[in-house]
């Protein structure tokens, strides 16, 4: 075990929004970026549960990005998943964490909990504050003025301006700020198509999926690079990280490897139509014994020899036509989850284990379908029901216990969990059986989650494994049997 008394001293900054959409991925992932290419190992990280951003920031730095949740994980596992990532691979020379939403915002309107404030406070971070500064100058002021009051304990370092229309209008802006608040403004980004990235119903498109579709994927994210790197004061940014106090080297209770009596091979789906997963997941099902091998349910025609499977989210719909032509895989997973195989799926995952997978049939003014097939397409049948798309939004954190023997847990166990999907598990027969229920959530059916059928649990609820801790070694467990 480490000495708690022991001191981490890395460099750090916290890139928080005032509000959703003010730009703080595509600058996060610039800087990123940027420090990269000066030759600096840059660990990334992302506040929340997202799996998008940090696709970005691998892409950006080499690292796999982790994510910081202060509603699943206590202050000791947020500071262990830190230091766990800036110890991987050889170690960084300095963390760049993304913020989730406004600053401020989380679990509830009355605490911190799950907010990016919360994490700037245990990782004692300085925080620059991206404001989406598009028709206002003076006003810019007041709600630097006002993030800054609200919180004390939270240090706002900087100020970057984003969507500025002109040279007078940063002028304004910078000139109100610095003259109201005494917080120095460390950059100001044009207002420039360039700096988007392609949205989708669940959000951003995925890293993986954008480099394997779009021909000018790199050029985009060059363009991007180059204006952060015009717009914004980097020898003062990197001052401001390095001006940080050290932090307490966590003991090590997470991140530990098990003792196992065998190592499983576990496969897991990752093509440009399942790719949501959490590194620490992967990690620790590593540190729990496991041999991950990877497979595509699009364009390989068989999964490796294995003892188990991971499919995690990810987008389904948009590819549902290559995975119903793809008879070979369904076919093979199919008997795999009819011979008893654990197989574990989430959100994405479950909608492709169900009978068939109905895209296109429900439109709505907020739920993007450009690019999707409509139809009623094929899919694994190891789970009852269909998935349909389009009629339900859910996001939301979920909690509850689980009910039954599955491959990632035991009744009693109690996990915190988040669901964000757009589609719903439809014609689901009377005699279902699921795995889970939940205080909190949506799930699949009546708070009910995990639809259970041989030793193939399919779930909405996305598990941290770096939260629920069983996750790891109950599966690993599993896939032994």
């Amino acid at each position: 075990m480490n000495d708690s008394t022991e001191k981490v001293d890395i460099p750090r900054i916290l890139i928080a929004g005032d509000r959703s959409s003010s730009g703080k991925t595509t600058i996060s992932t610039g800087l990123m970026s940027i420090f990269s290419d000066m030759g600096m190992r840059v660990q990334p990280f992302k506040v929340g549960l997202d799996y998008i951003d940090p696709s970005y920031h691998a892409e950006a730095t080499g690292r796999p990005s982790r994510n910081l949740d202060g509603y699943l994980m206590d202050r000791d596992t947020v500071l262990e998943v830190f230091h766990h990532g800036i110890s991987f691979n050889g170690g960084a020379d300095i963390a760049i964490i993304e913020g989730v939403r406004g600053l401020y915002e989380g679990l509830e309107g009355l605490s911190d909990i799950g907010s990016t404030a919360q994490i700037a406070k245990i990782l004692d971070c300085q925080v620059i504050l991206v404001i989406n500064a598009r028709s206002i100058t003076r006003s810019a002021a007041a709600l630097v003025m006002g993030y800054k009051a609200f919180d004390p304990d939270v240090h706002i370092a900087g100020v970057i301006l984003n969507n500025i229309g002109g040279v007078r209008h940063a002028f304004k802006a910078r000139q109100a700020i610095e003259t109201y608040t005494d917080i120095p403004v460390l950059g100001e980004i044009r207002r420039d198509d360039s700096m988007k990235i392609s949205m989708r119903h669940l959000g951003l498109v995925p890293a993986l999926e954008g480099r394997r579709k779009l021909d000018d994927f790199d050029q985009r994210m060059l363009e991007i690079r180059n204006i952060i790197r015009d717009g914004i004061e980097l020898d003062t940014l990197l001052e401001v990280a390095r001006k940080v106090s050290t932090l307490e080297k966590p003991k090590t209770n997470v991140f530990e490897p098990k003792n196992t009596i065998g190592n499983p091979v576990i496969g897991v789906a990752l093509d440009e139509a399942f790719n949501f997963y959490y590194q620490d997941n992967l990690d620790l099902l590593e540190l729990s014994g496991a041999k991950l091998v990877y497979f595509s349910p699009i364009h390989d025609n068989h999964p490796p020899d294995m003892n188990g499977i991971y499919i995690g989210g990810g987008y389904p719909e948009l590819f549902a036509p290559e995975l119903a032509a793809n008879e070979s895989m369904r076919e093979h997973i199919l008997e795999m989850s009819q011979s008893g195989m654990p197989i574990y799926a989430e959100c994405g995952g479950l909608m492709y284990l169900t009978n068939s997978l109905i895209t296109g049939a429900i439109k709505t003014s907020s739920y993007r379908t450009a690019d999707m097939p409509e139809g009623e397409h094929q899919m694994v049948g190891a789970l009852p029901g269909k998935t349909l798309m389009g009629r339900t939004r859910v996001v939301s954190y979920s909690r509850g216990a689980f009910i039954e023997n599955t491959p990632v847990g035991q009744p009693d166990d109690k996990f915190i969990g988040h669901e964000f999907h757009h589609s719903e598990i439809i014609d689901l027969p009377g005699n279902s059986k699921f795995g889970m229920k939940l205080e909190r959530g949506h799930g699949i059916k009546d708070g009910y989650d995990g639809l259970m059928d041989n030793n193939t649990f399919g779930v909405y609820s996305h598990l941290h494994a770096a939260s629920f801790k069983e996750f790891a070694p109950r599966f690993v467990a599993s896939c032994l049997k």
